[in-house]
């Protein structure tokens, strides 16, 4: 009876998602004008979207080959080709079942028999934690970046006017509220063993820990300079992907390269949104996003966000399958060996 329950709770959760994704997809085309967005398909230059899709395997293989940097001290016998299949078939997994794709790279390591269930899941904590930061990093520098419309955009509307508005008084309130942080993280901290009993901050507690030991272990691994210089890689792959996919277009020529930064920071938001693969999500965030800051047309920011979520899907689906087919033969040429 628990096992139905629990199937039956997964189904429930999966059509959710599925709704969700159908709600944000109406919201990001409501309004759209059909014709002009299929002449902006017509319209875009599909070179660049080769170069986007081209960059998006790139991406794929330098993901692989650091996770296998994490992976060494586990089983030198790891290959890149292994950690490579994993990450695509995270990719495909997240289309059935939304963030389910790091347990399911897991799977395919520990199917080799190089390596537990449990110390791969380690890995991915530490390699999610190092993407997390690079992120963080990344959207602090699309802020500050005067050549970006968004950094403008915060400077000029938000942050001078914040500055300018502000009294003594505000100025008290917002140090006292600082203050208060502050002390209720000590407080925190000290009281941590008693609060770790209840529920919501033992998971918090456990979040915190896994990103700290992750981001710790990175910088005690061999290889660390290597380790960082795929993530340079893998996020400067993420930029070629959001900048061919500017040149693309021509409804929104005039975007830059720190323009193509905070498009790839804000498409990342769809991709973590728990839905099938991003669909709905990706395209409303990000035509919301361009509507907003850069006063693009909705019909031409929804061009740009089904492109580029489409193009990503293909190659996501293409290498996740692929993948599988090089997973389940060299399963039977192995069965057939063994059998002789």
């Amino acid at each position: 009876m628990k096992n139905v329950s629990t199937r039956i709770r997964k189904v429930l959760q999966w059509v959710l998602m599925l709704l969700l994704a159908v709600v944000l997809l109406y919201f990001a085309f409501r309004g759209v004008k059909w014709s002009d967005f299929m002449d902006g398909i017509r319209s875009c230059n599909f070179n660049w979207i080769l170069v986007s899709m081209a960059a998006s395997i790139l991406a794929f293989v330098v993901r692989g080959l650091r996770w296998r940097l994490v992976m060494l001290p586990l089983n030198p016998g790891i290959t890149g080709r292994e950690a490579y299949d994993g990450v695509t078939v995270a990719y495909l997994t997240n289309f059935a079942l939304p963030r389910a794709g790091e347990f399911a790279r897991c799977g395919v390591i520990s199917a080799t028999g190089k390596a537990s269930f449990e110390s791969v899941l380690g890995t991915v904590v530490l390699e999610r934690s190092w993407d997390m930061v690079s992120y963080l990093i990344i959207l602090f520098t699309v802020l500050l970046a005067g050549e970006s419309s968004f950094g403008q955009f915060v400077s000029n509307e938000v942050w001078r006017p914040a500055v300018d508005s502000m009294s003594y008084d505000i100025l008290w309130i917002i140090g006292a509220v600082a203050a208060v942080c502050i002390a209720g993280c000590i407080l925190v901290f000290c009281y941590r063993k008693k609060l770790a009993k209840y529920r919501f901050f033992s998971r918090i507690f456990s979040l915190a820990k896994g990103l700290i030991g992750g981001l710790a272990a990175g910088l005690r691994m061999k290889g660390k300079w290597k380790f960082l210089l795929y993530t340079v890689l893998l996020w400067t792959c993420y930029w070629i992907m959001s900048y061919s996919t500017i040149l693309a277009i021509p409804q929104v020529e005039g975007l830059n390269w720190a323009d193509a930064l905070f498009l790839m920071v804000v498409g990342s938001l769809g991709w973590i949104v728990p839905v099938q693969g991003g669909i709905g999500a990706y395209h409303f965030i990000l035509s919301l996003a361009m509507a907003s800051i850069y006063s693009i047309p909705q019909t031409s920011g929804v061009i740009f966000a089904t492109i580029s979520h489409e193009s990503q899907a293909l190659t996501m689906l293409l290498c996740g399958a692929v993948s599988l087919g090089s997973i389940y033969l060299k399963k039977r040429r192995t069965e057939t060996v063994q059998k002789k």
